[in-house]
């Protein structure tokens, strides 16, 4: 397995920047087949600056999901529909329906959450 061949677009995290933007990428997701990971964060909250590696990592280690952060005060509306209260708060949709959500900076937990809207085919193993 080669892995290093990716390493050149480390962005693998989309940020959201408007309405538009959103419901652009959970139609793509849609499409695809493809469930999202949203990670709703603020400049100013430290728990959500520091998941941002994090994230960064689940989203290069989970490839078949597409992961977006969604900064509440960038995109109030979003954070508003889905009644986001607190960051960081991580939402997992499939074909446009909310199917899971996560509020605080636990990676363990998140990365629990992401395997089992992805199922037992998921082939990643962390020590």
């Amino acid at each position: 397995m080669e892995e290093g061949q990716g390493q050149q677009s480390t962005a693998r995290v989309l940020k959201v920047e408007s309405r538009d933007s959103w419901d652009s990428y959970v139609t793509q997701a849609s499409e695809q087949g493809s469930p999202i990971v949203a990670h709703f964060t603020a400049a100013w909250c430290m728990p959500s600056v520091a998941m941002n590696p994090v994230f960064e990592e689940l989203a290069s280690s989970y490839q078949e999901a597409l992961f977006v952060t969604v900064d509440v005060d960038d995109v109030k509306e979003i954070a508003s529909k889905y009644e986001i209260k607190a960051m960081p708060t991580f939402l997992v949709m499939k074909e446009g329906a909310q199917v899971d959500k996560l509020v605080g900076a636990n990676p363990d937990e998140i990365r629990k959450m992401i395997e089992k809207i992805l199922g037992a085919s998921s082939h990643i193993y962390v020590a």
